[in-house]
């Protein structure tokens, strides 16, 4: 009986977690665009799930920002507002300038061989013009960069904002999925500056996120 009341518990939890990442995926590409007002009943119908572990889910979400639980509106899919993308970017700029200043002409071979794993993957992706892998690519190859300094709190930090920036990077890249060229040539760019010293990498990494920003808005 007490084997019973495990493997249910273990399948609850499982559930809500499927929950939560069907319906953050559906969010993150847009499916579920901005704005848009869903019911639990939808939801219910659409994963197939009971509400239990929607419920777990939607609560998850509305703590990370990407919807709001309303008892009279039913569930809203939050946007990210210019604003709060600015504030996003300025302290990314703040943060990970601050990691290549900590790490520039510091790398072990083994974080060279990690970084340089990630570009050549990231190459494959860019062929293909894979917008949903490319976004997750990019966003890992600034999270390498900051587990290559060993600072736990920049990297929570990162981290937490790090779903938020592939919802912004997806958008920005439908638009073009060109534009992704020259994400990866700034890659290259950042992690040459970091092996060498030859060019300020603070200066290559401040420069890939100012046009980043400003792209975003064109």
């Amino acid at each position: 009986m007490t084997m019973d009341k495990s493997k249910g518990a273990a399948s609850s939890l499982l559930l809500k977690d499927v929950a939560y990442n069907e319906i953050k995926e559906s969010i993150l590409n847009e499916k579920f665009e901005p704005g848009r007002f869903l019911s639990e009943r939808e939801l219910i119908e659409l994963l197939g799930m009971s509400k239990t572990p929607i419920k777990a889910a939607l609560t998850r979400l509305e703590t990370e920002g990407f919807v709001t639980v309303s008892s009279k509106q039913g569930i809203i899919i939050n946007d990210l507002s210019v604003n709060r993308i600015v504030d996003i970017y300025d302290l990314r700029i703040a943060l990970e300038t601050f990691n290549c200043q900590q790490i520039e002409t510091r790398l072990t071979p083994e974080q060279e061989k990690e970084l340089e794993g990630n570009l050549v993957e990231t190459a494959e992706i860019v062929s293909r013009l894979d917008v949903k892998n490319f976004a997750q690519a990019d966003h890992e190859f600034h999270l390498i960069i900051c587990e290559c300094t060993g600072n736990q709190e920049i990297h929570r930090v990162l981290l937490n904002y790090h779903d938020h920036l592939q919802r912004i990077t997806r958008r920005h890249l439908r638009k073009d999925p060109h534009r992704m060229e020259k994400f990866m040539e700034d890659h290259w760019k950042i992690y040459e500056a970091l092996k060498t010293g030859k060019e300020s990498s603070a200066d290559v990494m401040r420069r890939h996120l100012q046009e980043s920003k400003q792209a975003l808005f064109i």
